[in-house]
């Protein structure tokens, strides 16, 4: 019994964990609307969240109930091989989901846990199976199959209802209010706030009552029985109240919605999946208890899993306190929740994700049914939804930390209210549905009824959410056949297996938690790039200009290692240097991108005064070609083995990057301290270095003729020269540029 008690401890080590790892992954839930639409600051935000999952915990005692038997017959079990199923369980977990969280990429809690489940609990009976000598065929009287069809159903049914319920509801409170809203809250805005809060009422007070771990069954049935009662009394209180603040307030009515909205999100989020988390290990240690209990406890069946149980409130708060804690302090909270918002977001911009062959060809298939349908409704109708649907009146105004909203407090709302009533329904069912698809699906249909996927951004959007939907697939593949190898494993190893493979999650997770530290300073280099928070013109030229000092820089830096990687011939060097291209063009298109964002702030002058500031997109444009080429070519060069450089040859190059990184490295320092462009310096530089590049070409044509020099060799000799004159001469360009600036100021 030692091992088990020792497995019992591992498994109360792992549900922390998992609670770090779960509520990392499905924060996003609750927190995409109010973050998205910056209803409030962030800290605002993140105590209503809290409150709510604190709340949302003591709902969670009847879903305990799913990891004891709602996968398979515990009966036909006992506890080591119930131990075993849980350890695989919750050692898959861990790390499928820290993986999901270092990319990004929010995925399901619940279908983890479900296939998780499913594939350990396979494990364990073939194996029972074949030391038996009975017939595999006998493999569905252990396994649930029914509760589990079920469960897997209707977390793919859900992700068609979020998205129908999202497009659908989202579409008519658009034409009731259209995209200039606050001039219609006056006639509607209790009608909407009543019937919001009457929703989130019935939902969460009325449907998940049966749930909760403090509530007495006589309670619980007075609150279903005067469910109506309750829920128009809400409606009616609520409206009336709501009403009131429109017409004798300017209180935006939308902001206590999305806001009661996120904690009704929260809470049912808790109420729903927190049994993902230590679901298991309490069934667990359930097992263990009953087990020690008997006369037998390692042949002792746990047909006692069966009975009802309820889970002791202190314990569900602890979890509910490391959730919280969590949603605090957790980085990579905020990564996966930027990947949700970035999708839905109502403005263009860069997109993180690139496009497909799949994703263009949806696109044309739904421009083309568009196109049909047009036809098919008359002028007058089509006109005037347009004219309701027109997001040309879209304007959100900047939130009290100054940033702008990925979308407005309408749709934040809409999100909300149906999400939370989808997955309440499913909570009180006792359904373990997805929440992560459901608000995912939700939100991904709310933006597309709000157009947000417009002809500029519909295929990176596509890609993207067939990325999230296609890693969906992957984690119950991925579920599935892991925690089936290391039950397994656990089985046949006991200890050994166990200690390998804590030791395999604690190498993995600090693996990922370096990964995306990396991941995270590229992001905040870039994020700093972004002017899209910028409204001041002159604000917006100075960064502008202390961002393209920062590229310069980069270039000057990376275009310096692979000279010297060249010389060396050494491939793995250069190999790093390649890693250097996506990011330096990823810039320059953030730069153009700003160039662009700072005319549309100087639209009010006259053309030729901005016209300069538009020439720097064909000079950032040239230098991250040249850049890009040059590193090409001298990886390819000496990837396929081929000849390097004399030592006259080497000199003379390093020369020519001397110039180069110079010149680069003193126009970057003259653009992000704002010091005066010293023109005439550098116009001396890039003399000198065209009086080297005609004498060094002399020099090689030399060494052409006699044959000193092989022909891929003098290809790439004379790609570096070429390409360095580029970068040169366009450097000089945007300092012509610079230097009209600072003549004017």
């Amino acid at each position: 019994m030692d091992l088990y008690l020792f497995s019992i401890v591992i498994l109360i080590g792992l549900a922390l964990s998992d609670l770090i790892v779960g509520v990392v992954n499905d924060a996003v839930n609750f927190l995409n609307s109010s973050i998205g639409s910056r209803v409030a600051p962030r800290h605002v935000i993140m105590i209503i969240a809290s409150l709510g999952i604190l709340a949302g915990v003591t709902f969670s005692s009847g879903m305990m109930e799913v990891a004891r038997k709602g996968i398979f017959h515990p009966e036909f079990f006992v506890m080591p091989e119930l131990i075993t199923i849980f350890l695989a369980v919750m050692l898959t977990d861990i790390i499928l989901l820290d993986l999901f969280n270092t990319f990004g990429l929010p995925t399901s809690t619940t279908v983890s846990i479900v296939f998780e489940l499913l594939g350990a609990a396979v494990a364990v009976s073939l194996i029972k199976l074949y030391t038996a000598g009975d017939s595999f065929s006998t493999l569905v009287d252990y396994i649930n199959t029914g509760k589990a069809l079920a469960i897997i159903s209707g977390i793919l049914l859900s992700i068609v209802i979020a998205f129908f319920f999202g497009v659908t509801i989202q579409f008519i409170a658009r034409i009731v209010f259209t995209f200039d809203y606050r001039k219609r809250l006056k006639r509607y805005g209790g009608i909407w706030g009543g019937l919001s809060l009457a929703v989130i009422t019935y939902f969460i007070l009325i449907k998940g009552a049966k749930g909760t771990s403090f509530l007495t069954p006589e309670s619980v049935a007075w609150i279903k029985d005067n469910a109506w009662m309750i829920m128009s009394l809400g409606f009616l209180s609520f409206g009336v109240m709501f009403q009131l603040l429109t017409v004798f307030t300017k209180i935006d009515i939308l902001k206590p919605i999305v806001l009661i909205g996120t904690f009704a999100l929260a809470m049912a989020f808790a109420g729903n999946d927190l049994v993902n988390f230590v679901g298991v290990p309490l069934a667990g240690l359930s097992a263990y208890n009953i087990a020690s209990a008997t006369d037998e406890p390692l042949r002792t069946a746990m047909d006692a899993l069966q009975k009802p149980m309820q889970t002791n409130t202190f314990l569900l708060l602890i979890a509910g306190a490391i959730m919280v804690i969590t949603l605090w302090v957790s980085r990579k909270a905020r990564t996966v929740t930027k990947t949700e918002v970035s999708l839905g977001r109502q403005e263009e911009g860069m997109e993180r994700f690139g496009s497909s062959v799949l994703s263009r060809s949806l696109v044309r298939l739904s421009d083309s049914v568009f196109s049909f349908s047009n036809r098919l409704i008359p002028v007058r109708v089509r006109r005037k939804i347009s004219q309701r649907l027109d997001p040309g009146a879209y304007s959100c105004a900047p939130s009290i930390d100054g940033k702008m909203p990925s979308f407005d407090l309408l749709r934040a709302s809409v999100n909300l209210i149906v999400a939370s009533a989808v997955v309440s329904f499913a909570t009180s069912m006792k359904l373990p549905l997805s929440t992560t698809y459901v608000t995912f699906m939700v939100a991904m249909g709310t933006s597309l009824s709000d157009q947000a996927w417009g002809r500029e951004s519909a295929v990176y959007r596509v890609t993207g959410v067939l990325t999230v939907i296609s890693g969906w697939f992957l984690t119950a593949l991925v579920a599935f056949s892991v925690s089936l190898l290391f039950a397994c494993l656990i089985h046949y190893f006991r200890l050994v297996a166990i200690i390998g493979l804590l030791a395999l999650l604690i190498t993995l997770v600090c693996y990922t938690y370096r990964l995306h530290f990396r991941r995270e300073q590229e992001s905040r280099v870039i994020d700093a790039f972004s002017l899209k928070d910028i409204s001041d013109p002159d604000t917006a030229i100075n960064a502008s200009f202390e961002q393209t000092g920062s590229f310069l820089k980069e270039i000057s830096d990376s275009l310096g290692l692979c000279f010297d990687a060249a010389f060396l011939k050494d491939r793995q060097g250069l190999r790093d240097t390649t890693t250097w291209t996506d990011k330096i063009q990823k810039w320059a298109n953030i730069i153009i991108v700003n160039t662009f964002e700072t005319l549309f702030l100087l639209r009010d002058n006259a053309v030729d005064s901005t016209q300069k500031y538009a020439r720097t997109i064909s000079c950032i444009q040239g230098i991250a070609a040249s850049h890009r080429d040059i590193i090409k070519r001298s990886y390819v060069h000496f990837e396929n083995c081929h000849e390097g450089f004399s030592d006259v040859q080497k000199e003379e190059l390093r020369r020519i990057k001397t110039y180069v990184t110079r010149l680069l490295w003193n126009t970057s320092i003259m653009l992000k301290r704002r010091k005066k462009v010293d023109y005439d310096y550098i116009a001396n530089q890039s003399r000198r270095l065209n009086n080297l590049i005609t004498e060094f070409d002399k020099n090689q044509i030399k060494r052409i003729q006699n044959g000193e020099s092989k022909t891929r060799l003098n290809i790439l000799y004379y790609g570096l020269m070429e390409n360095s004159v580029r970068i040169a001469r366009d450097t000089q360009n945007l300092l012509n540029i610079f230097r009209e600036f600072f003549t004017t100021k």
